[in-house]
């Protein structure tokens, strides 16, 4: 009986989310200020995922700039979530996906109406093509002879935890697990790690609402900042389960020795020092639920010390009602983002440019857009180039590499990571279409 309730439940959440619409253009949500309008909460949320379909063996995504080429630095990969440049120019591959959750354990508390949102969570996903298990690997890609495809692909370390993040500082190669940072040690050149990682230090793990994990070093390599997000949409689940989360920590590279840099980033999936001021930067999935118009997920700088409002505001001091009880001395700290990318866009990878790019791409950042669930219609499933000035957000955001949602508006890839190779070329992770593209100069 439960269960056949359940059903109906879910069948009257995936239709009732059918119906909300936005009223905006998409563009009021862009820039220094973006439109903020009241929040549109309905009884279930809007649904519209895109469902996964996947790339033929000759397809892939389109470049939308002239003066560029797509190809396929490699395909058939497992869920590739990330992509690393080494100084030699190979190029590391994190395959992976959210790890199971403790026995028992919700997303949304307990209750009927928490297994009804966790079910349909889990045929949105299901659609998206984000339940496949994890392949916990990390997989090395050598284009030796510079055609723009790997003929050597190796792995390079597995048995990890759902790991995302990867960064080198010196000789150690650091990878940010869902429940741990870890390193290896790696001398330049080899294909294989040459020894078990090692525990640099525990991350909140648990539910593991957003379980992606991402590290970047500072311009010395002295510290690395890890990303964390949030365990739930606005805390449902409880404050105690919100420990540690949201946020952005700074370790000690050597003794692994950490403190909070900066809080009240709901899902700050990647991050990168802007090449001018060598300022850090991250990309944030903002929260759910309140409607297509909101809330516009963001690129910031991000500020020692400084608090981003989440859960209990938005870009800035705009109150989330939901969220009780309320918290108004920490909105009243809470400061607004740099530069906002559009609603519910999804932006999960960052990449700062520099000039092997044509003029016109050189300064400004690339971002990464897995695509919507929570919008009509559909925003994101591309990547866009912000570009700078001054180590500042310059203009509005420009397609770069499209044609990931056919048609029928089903998904044949979706971007995650990005980042450049040795030559200055775009790579671009894609976890449905399963392969790393490739975005350089030519015909």
């Amino acid at each position: 009986m439960v269960r056949t309730r359940c059903t109906l439940l879910i069948a009257a959440l995936l239709l009732a989310g059918c119906g909300e619409t936005a009223r905006l253009p998409f563009e009021a949500g862009v820039g220094y200020k973006p439109e903020l309008p009241p929040p549109n909460k309905t009884l279930f949320p809007t649904v519209n995922v895109a469902a996964a379909t996947g790339w033929t063996d000759t397809q892939g995504p389109v470049a939308a700039q002239p003066g560029f080429k797509v190809s396929a630095l490699a395909r058939n990969l497992d869920h590739p979530r990330w992509v690393y440049t080494l100084p030699n120019g190979d190029v590391l591959v994190a395959e992976s996906n959210k790890p199971p959750k403790p026995e028992g354990v919700r997303d949304g508390g307990n209750g009927i109406m928490a297994r009804v949102r966790d079910q349909a969570q889990a045929v949105l996903m299901k659609r998206a093509g984000a339940e496949v298990p994890s392949a916990n690997r990390i997989t090395l890609l050598r284009d030796a002879d510079g055609d723009g495809v790997a003929e050597v692909r190796t792995v390079f370390l597995q048995g990890l935890t759902s790991p995302f993040g990867i960064t080198l500082v010196g000789h150690e190669l650091f990878i940010a697990n869902a429940d741990a940072l870890v390193k290896v040690p790696y001398a330049d050149g080899q294909t294989t790690a040459s020894a078990a990682p090692v525990k640099v230090t525990d991350l909140p793990a648990g539910i593991n609402h957003h379980w992606t994990k991402n590290v970047v070093a500072n311009a010395d390599g002295s510290k690395l900042y890890v990303s964390v997000g949030s365990n739930s949409n606005i805390g449902e689940n409880g404050l105690p389960a919100e420990e540690g989360r949201a946020a952005i920590w700074e370790v000690d590279t050597k003794t692994g020795e950490k403190r909070l840099f900066a809080g009240g980033l709901r899902n700050p999936t990647a991050m990168a020092l802007e090449p001018e001021t060598q300022a850090l930067w991250t990309v944030v999935n903002e929260r759910d639920e309140i409607g297509s118009d909101l809330v516009p997920d963001y690129l910031t700088s991000v500020k020692q010390g400084a608090f981003y409002g989440w859960p209990w505001s938005y870009w800035g001091g705009n109150v989330d009602e939901r969220v009780q009880p309320q918290q108004p001395d920490l909105v009243a700290k809470a400061i607004a983002p740099d530069f906002a990318l559009g609603t519910h866009v999804a932006p999960l990878g960052v990449a700062f440019s520099d000039r092997r790019m044509p003029p016109e791409f050189a300064n400004g950042a690339f971002v990464g857009e897995h695509g919507s669930w929570n919008r009509r219609p559909k925003s994101g499933y591309k990547v866009v180039f912000v570009p700078f000035i001054g180590g500042r957000p310059s203009g509005a955001p420009k397609d770069f590499l499209t044609g990931f949602l056919d048609g029928d508006e089903k998904a044949q890839g979706r971007p995650v990571g990005v980042a450049l190779d040795k030559s200055g070329a775009l790579l671009v992770a894609d976890d449905v279409g399963n392969a790393v593209w490739r975005v350089s100069k030519g015909k």
